[in-house]
């Protein structure tokens, strides 16, 4: 259910600077403006950066992505694919530097994603790949003569649109597994993602493996003769968090692959997409460990090394309670780079190959996403702050010099606010870390304040661009968000302090930086707000069923009885894990769903909104608190996105979302 300058004695004391006064205040169709840019790609020769940008075409109701490249002095900038109402994405170098490759779905009937090549020395780009089954993933081998893919298995139904009204009539739809549904994929049936290599000169395409397993995160050794991988092997992977680090040959018959690691839980869990590394000598794989298995998402992930030819694994960041992402290896081999997710912020670390003490890189107020490194040293990092969305960055000792400059234009036409830190006290002591806007137009005096939460609830509020609480603080609100009790960035017990008790902490956490702004005369104590999206709508429905003083709640895509979770949703493993089963822990379900059964505690004013494809956090959980809320004659609406899935990507549907949050909170609050 997955979503700045320090403060003393619980008052922010100072804040990021925004970029000086612009002619007018930030406005809904702003949105449009933002160019999503991500996936940065270094070059062999370190001399360019290509990487995706994904821009709004208003017209067409859709945003569309197509890859870009920037010189390593940043001189020159060149768009690399511009084909009209199509997207291309996943830009990566060929270890010899003479193509480019890309995953796109252009003029593939079905819109299966497939794998294209562009010739650097000129010409159009060119289909490697024309599947019945889409192009999940792929990594070049080091020779540049082949590409290992990640295929998925073709739809079976993947006709049904070429077939004439009554000629085809729909199959039913037959599922037999124990997490049988997931959000955007649907139903779960048979379909897997298998490791494919494509041998470029003859354009055969093999599988690597044996069995009936969803494969990830293919990863080359250095002499081409191995690939390491990440699957769940277990007997029923449904019911486990057992991802495991796997080797098989690069070549000849498909076979069963080598298991590397045998920790019982998640041995570098695809959903941080987080790449398994080799050694430069081909000895050690370098990959993310999970935590305890019974925390799953609350637990600590660690960097970990293992021998490639098999053997115990060693913890590199053992002492270092944070959440690691990114490994990869120096050119020496002596140590590893990686990303840690630290307070707020993402920074840019190394630690020995030998273990011993974490070192800071580079990166402070801001979040590096991702990064990509070379062998002859240079690193590029996808970072933003609180004034600039994602861009590309080359990494110079512990400075970040920007390369790319997709968001400068529209920019420079807004006024944004400043972002300050908090650092609150919780009711019980517990010291909770968040943020304060205060309003773009400068407005003194207390003033209308929204509380803000996010989502996950294994994440964080960070020093990233957030253009949902500029949009906010330029109508004349303050902002408030923090990171409550759950949130990742604070450490293992930090995250699990919710665990099986989803409101429990979080709510006082939050209402705290309510508190805090209302003493220091910034809120209006009669004019506050709160919502969310995800988990940061359940906490919202949290929060009003706990306190009635909030004037106007927005609640997306959130969850209140989560007995209506149970086999409706994709968490049945979290749930049994967490909650254990329905009918054998009733207090424990029961507890956690009391914003659904003591909704005659909620006064506030509420606004619930949701895709009607999510299955994720599916609608009927909004429309259940809608009809209570309705019932007992509490101002409320229910606004239901069609053909939207847990996050909302229609453009027009994103704007729409902004504007009913502006018209919902002036309504209750101005």
């Amino acid at each position: 259910m997955k979503s700045i300058c320090l403060a003393l004695a619980a008052t922010a004391a100072s804040a990021i600077c925004a970029p000086p006064a612009a002619a007018r205040p930030l406005a809904v169709d702003d949105v449009n403006n933002v160019k999503d840019v991500s996936n940065p790609a270094i070059a062999p020769a370190c001399d360019w950066v290509a990487y995706e940008v994904e821009s709004v075409d208003a017209k067409a109701d859709k945003s569309f992505s197509h890859v870009w490249m920037t010189s390593w002095d940043g001189a020159r900038t060149v768009q690399l694919t511009n084909r009209e109402k199509e997207s291309e994405g996943t830009p990566r170098w060929s270890p010899d530097g003479r193509y480019v490759a890309f995953i796109s779905s252009r003029t593939d009937k079905h819109d299966n994603d497939q794998l294209w090549l562009l010739d650097r020395t000129g010409g159009e780009a060119q289909p490697l790949t024309k599947l019945d089954g889409s192009v999940v993933d792929y990594v070049w081998a080091p020779g540049s003569r082949e590409i290992a893919l990640l295929v998925l298995d073709p739809d079976p139904d993947a006709d049904k649109d070429d077939a004439k009204d009554g000629d085809k009539p729909p199959k039913p739809i037959v599922v037999d597994r124990f997490q049988f549904k997931r959000d955007i994929d649907g139903y779960l049936t048979g379909r897997r993602q298998r490791l494919m290599v494509l041998d470029l000169e003859t354009q055969k395409m093999h599988r690597l493996t044996t069995g009936d397993d969803d494969e990830y995160l293919p990863a080359w050794s250095p002499d081409g003769s191995r690939i390491a991988f990440v699957s769940n092997r277990d007997k029923d992977p449904d019911r486990s968090y057992n991802y495991d680090l796997w080797v098989v040959p690069a070549h000849g018959d498909a076979q069963a692959p080598t298991r590397l690691t045998t920790f019982a839980g998640a041995d570098n869990d695809p959903d941080y997409s987080s790449y398994p590394a080799w050694s430069p000598d081909g000895r050690n794989v370098a990959y993310v460990q999970g935590g305890p298995v019974e925390l799953f998402s609350y637990g600590t992930r660690h960097l970990a090394t293992v021998p490639a030819s098999g053997g115990e694994p060693r913890i590199l960041t053992a002492g270092l309670d944070r959440n690691i992402l990114h490994p990869f290896w120096s050119a020496d081999g002596k140590s590893l780079h990686f990303v840690v997710e630290d307070d707020r912020t993402q920074w840019l670390g190394s630690v020995a190959a030998a273990g011993g003490p974490v070192r800071r890189i580079a990166g402070g107020r801001s979040v590096i996403q991702a990064i990509d490194q070379q062998a002859k040293g240079r690193t590029v990092a996808l970072s933003d702050d609180p004034a600039h969305p994602p861009e590309v960055f080359a990494v110079e000792g512990s400075a970040l010099r920007r390369l790319s400059h997709q968001n400068d234009s529209w920019l420079a036409d807004v006024q944004l606010a400043p972002v300050e830190d908090t650092i609150l006290r919780s009711r019980d002591g517990t010291e909770v870390h968040g943020f304060l806007l205060r309003p773009a137009n400068g407005a003194t005096g207390r003033v209308p304040t929204i509380l803000r939460l996010h989502g996950g609830p294994q994440s964080q509020f960070d020093y990233g661009f957030s253009f949902e609480w500029q949009l906010l603080a330029a109508n004349g609100y303050a902002v408030v968000a923090a990171n409550p009790r759950g949130s990742t960035g604070r450490g293992q017990d930090y995250a699990k302090g919710i665990y099986a008790d989803w409101g429990g902490v979080a709510v006082p956490d939050v209402l705290s930086a309510v508190d805090d702004a209302v003493a220091r005369g910034i809120a209006d104590p009669n004019r506050l707000g709160v919502g969310g999206w995800s988990y940061g709508g359940m906490l919202t429905n949290y929060t009003i069923a706990s306190d009635p003083r909030f004037k106007a709640a927005t609640s997306g895509a959130s969850i209140s009885n989560i007995f209506a979770g149970y086999g409706t949703d994709q968490y049945i493993r979290d749930y049994e894990t967490e909650l254990g089963k329905p009918w054998e822990h009733v207090d424990v379900w029961m507890k956690n769903s009391y914003p659904f059964f003591h909704v005659d505690k909620i006064v506030t004013p509420t606004l619930f909104l949701g895709g009607d494809k999510d299955f994720n956090v599916p609608l009927l959980n909004g429309e259940q608190m809608y009809q209570a809320l309705k019932s007992r004659g509490v101002d409320t609406e229910l606004v239901i996105y069609p053909g939207q899935y847990h996050g909302l990507t229609r453009p027009s549907f994103l704007r729409d979302r902004f504007r009913r949050y502006l018209d919902w909170y002036a309504k209750h609050l101005k």
